[in-house]
């Protein structure tokens, strides 16, 4: 969290809150990593601005969103008022509403989604799959291939193109906003769920809800190996590789990275590979990828952690190729977004999305069951 601590100089104040979140943004700018950006990753990625800041000492009484409005850059009082009614914003440890007048030395912390990137969304008529939507939120069920947010060589044809085009009429969708509605995002290759938020009440109880770890989310992966057990857990920090930026790292001895731990059980068994549920404790950037790759079940044709070559199997030419036409009928790794749940950000009703394999990803597990029945039956080598 960037912290703008007390100075008696109030305009160098101001400045320093002014520049912590651009010095946060290009921290997560590298193009490098502009493709992890899209990963299950919901606080190290960016999403969400945090913001630390002490009231001066010769503080006079005002409103708390006043104060907040005139003391950070390019964010509006109506989104400081939906993340205090939303219990984003603490003063000196406690939720405080917008109307909360600011006192001298007061600790003030704020959890906000973050501003306007420095280019313009060009809304576009892009087709979605949507199976829900209500006046506060959207759930889109995305296809492979899509990015979420526009970024370094991806600055049309995303999901938030689509967005702005299909809520082009709400003002959260009119501002030419990067990561409008957005409260978290799978990676390109990956399909499945997603919530979008349709208004700033929406988008910051929603926001929350992830930052708290509550929200369910659970994916389906096809992974290299067996297991001995039918259940497990992964636990280890994830940050960025010190050696290939554009991949994420575990650090085993947690001197490095964001805590983060995945909850996989079998569903599958097809003996060199395993057709595997992941449960989300935490949402770091390519979590489960790099989670599985690090305890040596890499995601089946996962180009980034290795999943792309043959890693179990027989040395025949037969079942080479038998690789190799998997690989061309699901040309990407193997991971789908299968559940979503989350509260209601305005009914507080619990909400349970369930999306069904894409067409690839069951042709991939039919030619793997087929290839298991013909090997029990003595057919191939």
């Amino acid at each position: 969290m960037t912290d703008a601590r007390h100075t008696d100089d109030p305009a160098r104040k101001k400045q320093e809150i002014d520049s912590a979140p651009e010095k946060i943004r290009q921290a997560d700018a590298d193009p490098e990593l502009e493709e992890a950006a899209q990963g299950e990753d919901d606080e190290a990625s960016g999403l969400y601005e945090h913001f630390a800041v002490t009231a001066d000492r010769g503080q006079s009484p005002l409103r708390l969103d006043k104060y907040l409005t005139s003391h950070m850059e390019s964010c509006s009082r109506n989104r400081i008022q939906a993340a205090a009614d939303s219990g984003n914003i603490l003063v000196n440890g406690k939720p405080a509403k917008s109307s909360y007048k600011v006192k001298p030395l007061d600790r003030i912390q704020l959890v906000m989604p973050w501003p306007k990137r420095e280019y313009e969304i060009v809304p576009e008529d892009i087709p979605l799959t949507i199976p829900y939507e209500d006046d506060d939120i959207v759930i889109v069920d995305k296809a492979a291939g899509m990015v979420v947010h526009p970024g370094v060589g991806n600055h049309s044809g995303t999901l938030v193109n689509a967005m702005s085009w299909h809520l082009r009429t709400l003002p959260l969708f009119s501002e030419g906003d990067t990561r409008a509605g957005l409260v978290h995002r799978i990676d390109k290759n990956t399909s499945g769920l997603l919530v979008i938020a349709k208004n700033e009440q929406a988008l910051a109880r929603l926001g929350k809800q992830f930052f708290d770890h509550s929200i369910q989310r659970r994916y389906v992966a096809l992974v290299w190996g067996s297991f001995e057990e039918d259940e497990g857990t992964i636990t280890g920090n994830i940050g960025r590789s010190p050696k290939d930026r554009q991949k994420m790292y575990v650090f085993a001895d947690g001197s490095d990275g964001k805590h983060a731990v995945t909850h996989w059980r079998v569903l599958r068994r097809f003996g060199y590979v395993t057709l595997v549920e992941c449960r989300l404790e935490t949402g770091r950037t390519h979590q489960i990828r790099v989670h599985m790759a690090w305890i040596g079940h890499p995601l089946f044709n996962d180009e980034r952690y290795g999943g792309d070559r043959i890693l179990k199997g027989t040395t025949f030419a037969k079942y080479r190729q038998f690789i190799e036409n998997c690989f061309a009928l699901m040309p990407r790794h193997a991971l789908h977004a299968r559940l979503l749940g989350f509260e209601h950000p305005a009914t507080g009703r619990q909400m349970v999305f369930e999306s069904e394999l894409p067409a690839d990803f069951r042709a991939l597990i039919a030619k793997w069951e087929s290839y298991v029945s013909a090997s029990s039956d003595g057919e191939t080598e």
